[in-house]
């Protein structure tokens, strides 16, 4: 991991009041939040777009210090019931990271870009490293609802970025309301990506 790649997520101050196995979703879930922006930060879903809290989870990025009394604030990530059951308790061996079997860490790293892309006409997420492929595959970033949201964010995306051309037969009679009304919608969705680049 690079130092001078700078890291899709900027953790704010953690709690001042100290997070041990009891009490580390209820002290610690509203400085979660805001440092992941509501999105789990592995598929980057919205919290909207997953169900609500409740379908949210705090996730024990390396697994192993879960069982520990005092929680570090770091290894805490906000993520979807889906991604975090997905991972469970999932760590690499030793010898999977002498091969570059890893969970990436958007906290120290750039993830999407460097290690992941998406390809623009499945929406599907490929890995360009070896630790972007167990990512994926680990946290099951391809599931159907991911590829499906994906690609409703790409159409979206493209008719606003069109200028909003839309159809006279619209419900809507302002073409605006339309447009605010999508850009709402697309901006809760998982984010755009780097697109793979197809050579």
């Amino acid at each position: 991991m690079s130092n001078s790649i700078k890291p899709r997520i900027v953790r704010g101050p953690a709690p001042k009041k100290r997070l041990t196995r009891s009490n580390y979703r209820k002290i610690g879930l509203d400085s979660i939040r805001r440092d992941f922006q509501d999105r789990c930060s592995y598929s980057c879903q919205h919290l909207l777009r997953a169900g609500g809290l409740k379908a949210m989870e705090i996730d024990h990025f390396n697994p192993r210090k879960k069982k520990n009394f005092i929680q570090e604030y770091e290894n805490l990530f906000f993520s979807t019931r889906h991604c975090n059951g997905s991972k469970k308790a999932t760590w690499p061996s030793e010898s999977d990271f002498k091969l570059g079997l890893r969970f990436l860490n958007p906290c120290c790293e750039e993830d999407y870009g460097p290690h992941m892309a998406e390809d623009s006409g499945t929406h599907l997420l490929v890995g360009l490293t070896p630790a972007g492929k167990y990512h994926i595959r680990m946290c099951d970033l391809n599931a159907d609802h991911f590829i499906t949201e994906r690609r409703d964010r790409a159409e979206i995306w493209a008719l606003l970025k069109s200028g909003g051309r839309i159809k006279r037969e619209h419900p809507l009679s302002d073409a605006a309301d339309v447009v605010a009304a999508l850009r709402k919608q697309a901006e809760q969705m998982i984010p755009e990506f780097p697109f793979l680049v197809k050579g």
